[in-house]
């Protein structure tokens, strides 16, 4: 079991050993008893971590402010509005600033810039650690979304097992249209899955790609960890004979635009984009998750959604509140896994 954490940053698992994320997922079980049992863990008495929200979140800024808490801490809610980033400070002065103050820097930026050097989703995120003399954590940018990718690895290990060699899991696109959805769940679910031996198929039209730098890593990552990654253009192939499917929309960074204040780039959020996406998205208005797909999947097949999830346009109502539904214990595991990384980047071992 890996021990040394202590300060580092968490912005992508890809940094992380196999050997880190198993430690990870270990402690993320121990605090999840230790909560069951209503036994204290204050690990990080009086430690204080920023969280740093440029959209809204449900899951992840509830995990994150409730775990602090229940590990004897504090948490500081940021948005924009309420510092210095609406008059364009840097990455670098918050990271310098806000380092001298407290224990860690959590940040969800999901506005897409791909290739620019910015104040957009990762890169912000990168620039932040790189001046930061404390932790960094992604709680979500364009390319990532550590914290779920966790999440969901500790809650298949729940129903399947430790050992997911050979389990086939779905990643599908579905239509939505409730708001523009980022890449960065699915680019770290074939990520991190292959690692761990599993099979993944990723379900999509062809108008919703995810990044060639990221498919080519998660290629090698299933070579290294004995599992596959395959790519078909139809719900019904991805899902049939799956144990786990994960039909969720993605793609929708064409339509939107930098925070206000924030530095104008060349951007993707023009007007002709978001039209094109418009026209994209209602062309596959058939891509729902319905019973009649879930019946060609496994027979202990499971469905997962990070949520929310558009009801009546990515999953029916029968499915996502069915049997096979688990994505209530894949929301809870949020906070059991959220602890984890801040009890030990935070507080670990030095």
């Amino acid at each position: 079991m890996k021990t040394l954490f202590r300060g580092k940053h968490f912005i992508t698992l890809d940094d992380y050993s196999r050997e880190e994320v198993d430690s990870l997922l270990d402690v993320s079980r121990y605090l999840k008893m230790k909560f069951a049992l209503n036994e204290p863990h204050r690990m990080l008495q009086d430690k204080t971590v920023f969280m740093m929200f440029f959209e809204q979140s449900t899951r992840t800024r509830n995990s994150m402010e409730a775990g602090i808490t229940q590990l004897g801490g504090h948490a500081h809610d940021l948005t924009p509005d309420k510092m210095q980033l609406s008059h364009g400070e840097s990455a670098k002065d918050t990271a310098e600033v806000l380092s001298g103050m407290g224990h860690a820097i959590a940040c969800r930026n999901c506005f897409f810039g791909y290739g620019e050097k910015n104040q957009l989703g990762n890169n912000y995120l990168r620039e932040l650690a790189q001046y930061s003399r404390i932790p960094v954590m992604s709680l979500q940018d364009d390319w990532y979304h550590p914290m779920q990718g966790l999440a969901d690895l500790l809650t298949i290990q729940e129903k399947f097992g430790t050992n997911l060699k050979g389990l086939k899991i779905c990643i599908s696109w579905a239509y939505a249209t409730s708001h523009a959805k980022p890449l960065s769940v699915p680019q770290s679910q074939i990520l991190l899955f292959p690692r761990y031996g599993m099979d993944v198929v990723v379900a999509g039209p062809k108008e919703f790609p995810f990044m060639p730098e990221i498919v080519e890593k998660a290629k090698k990552n299933a070579s290294d960890g004995g599992g596959s990654l395959k790519f078909v253009d139809n719900m019904e192939e991805g899902f049939r004979g799956a144990h786990i499917v994960i039909p969720k929309n993605w793609g929708g960074f064409l339509g939107v635009k930098p925070p206000k204040g924030q530095a104008r780039v060349e951007y993707l959020g023009t007007d002709e984009a978001k039209k094109q996406m418009k026209t994209n998205l209602e062309k596959h208005k058939g891509w729902i998750c319905n019973e009649k797909l879930m019946k060609i999947t496994d027979r202990r097949s499971v469905y997962m959604h990070a949520l929310p999830a558009d009801r009546g346009k990515e999953v029916v109502d029968s499915v996502i509140d069915g049997p096979r539904s688990i994505v209530i214990d894949e929301a809870e595991n949020r906070i059991h896994t959220a602890k984890a990384v801040m009890a030990l980047t935070m507080g670990g071992r030095p």
